[in-house]
């Protein structure tokens, strides 16, 4: 079958590739280049574990993620392909369905995502599919912003079924499904960051509970059974799959960042001359 035999085909499937691995170059990169380089000592009491990730786990991801973005892409192109013959629910023109659909299909793909991430995950933990599927991914121990996509070829192809499976499910305006790769990506890439950025309180305030943060998955990729869900809180809440200490441990990293926080402040106003941040110091009886 010759899919992609036409020079426009061929240009479709290089735009496409070119896409996606800008898309997470930049995001990861930036990230990366932000917290782990430029700013590092700045926000280093922000880190949820108190050390930095060895070289080599971070060229492991940087590694695992070129393939993954390769299978990414070439997904992709296939549903960019069958969508173009009409065999997906792709439409235009941006309005034909009108607007309060357009912006509810985004939100109705975050939901299925959630959940199609949620049990395909529990999925991959279960021991036979674990050490050949998704035990690459949970190498990063101590993740990085690249962790996002470090994955095994096998979970590859697993994470990016999403999007045929909303792409021959829900109506959309491709556009849409844009918008859902950004935010999915910006989620992914924060979950895995190692740095909590959320306020005080916000893992277990009666509404923002409801969604996850950067503390959450870190416990994952440490403990490993626990912590399964992506953007919210709800199917881990009602599976009772969340760690028993989540949120005291999000409250002891949002602490040790406002003392941390102090510290740099007194530093800056030389009330305390002699701390240096060109090093790890104690904080709380840990090292920063």
């Amino acid at each position: 079958m010759q899919v992609f035999s036409s020079t426009a085909d061929s240009m479709e499937s290089i735009k496409v590739l070119l896409n996606v691995s800008v898309r997470y170059l930049l995001f990861t990169g930036s990230f990366y280049l932000f917290f782990y380089v430029w700013r590092n000592k700045k926000y280093w009491y922000s880190k949820i574990q108190q050390r930095y990730p060895e070289k080599k786990h971070i060229f492991r991801e940087i590694k695992y993620s070129f393939f993954t973005v390769l299978i990414f892409g070439a997904v992709i192109m296939m549903v960019v392909w069958a969508g173009k013959r009409g065999l997906t629910l792709v439409y235009s023109p941006i309005d034909k369905y009108g607007y309060a659909w357009y912006f509810f299909s985004i939100i109705l793909m975050i939901f299925v995502h959630d959940t199609y991430f949620y049990w395909t995950h529990r999925l991959m933990h279960w021991k036979p599919l674990f050490r050949w599927v998704h035990k690459t991914h949970h190498l990063s121990i101590n993740p990085t912003p690249f962790a996002a996509y470090a994955f095994h070829p096998a979970e590859a192809l697993i994470e990016i079924g999403i999007i045929p499976l909303i792409a021959f499910t829900i109506p959309h305006h491709v556009s849409t499904i844009t918008i859902f790769g950004l935010y999915s990506l910006l989620l992914n890439v924060a979950g895995h960051l190692g740095y909590e950025l959320f306020p005080k309180g916000f893992a277990s305030h009666k509404i923002f509970k409801w969604h996850n943060t950067s503390t959450h998955h870190n416990m994952h990729h440490r403990l490993v059974k626990c912590n399964y869900g992506l953007y919210f809180n709800f199917w881990d809440r009602v599976m009772h799959t969340n760690h028993p200490d989540y949120e005291e441990s999000f409250n002891e990293v949002v602490e040790q960042r406002e003392q941390g926080k102090q510290l740099l402040a007194d530093a800056k106003n030389e009330l305390n001359p002699t701390i240096s941040f060109s090093e790890p110091v104690k904080l709380a009886g840990k090292e920063i």
